[in-house]
């Protein structure tokens, strides 16, 4: 698999198309079919008891493996989630950053598959795991 895009060419897409969320995910790194982003964790990210809440878990996944399918498809967009399943496994620590390491399983003409560990800083072991399906919009 032959990247598209490298890691600032990423940070310019994310900056541009969602500025919402600029500032919020880092590409740490980035090779063919690999990719780990970090989002440093604020108080938007909690729930009450003190963790991060799972909708910014999700977010962090989505967001990773949108990223890492784009590397590998150019700067498209429309690529979307058409199916995701997200097991919760650890608590995370509130205040700690989360890296999301994501891998492509199969990277089709129409679809995309790929899965991802979410870990949180200074903690053994990951706290979720996702699998993703991604819709790659027609050429």
């Amino acid at each position: 698999m032959q990247l598209q895009m490298d890691i600032p060419a990423l940070h310019d897409f994310i900056a541009s198309t969602f500025p919402q969320v600029q500032g919020d995910f880092f590409v740490d790194m980035l090779a063919p079919g690999r990719i780990a982003v970090q989002m440093q964790v604020g108080d938007q990210h909690l729930r009450p008891g003190g963790t991060i809440s799972g909708p910014a878990m999700f977010a962090l996944a989505d967001v990773t493996i949108y990223l890492l399918i784009l590397a590998h498809i150019g700067p498209k967009a429309l690529a979307v989630t058409t199916s995701c399943n997200l097991d919760f496994m650890r608590k995370p620590a509130a205040g700690q950053p989360l890296v999301c390491d994501a891998r492509l399983l199969k990277l089709g003409k129409s679809l995309a598959v790929s899965d991802a560990l979410i870990h949180s800083a200074g903690q053994a072991g990951p706290v979720a795991r996702a699998s993703m399906t991604y819709a790659i919009p027609p050429a």
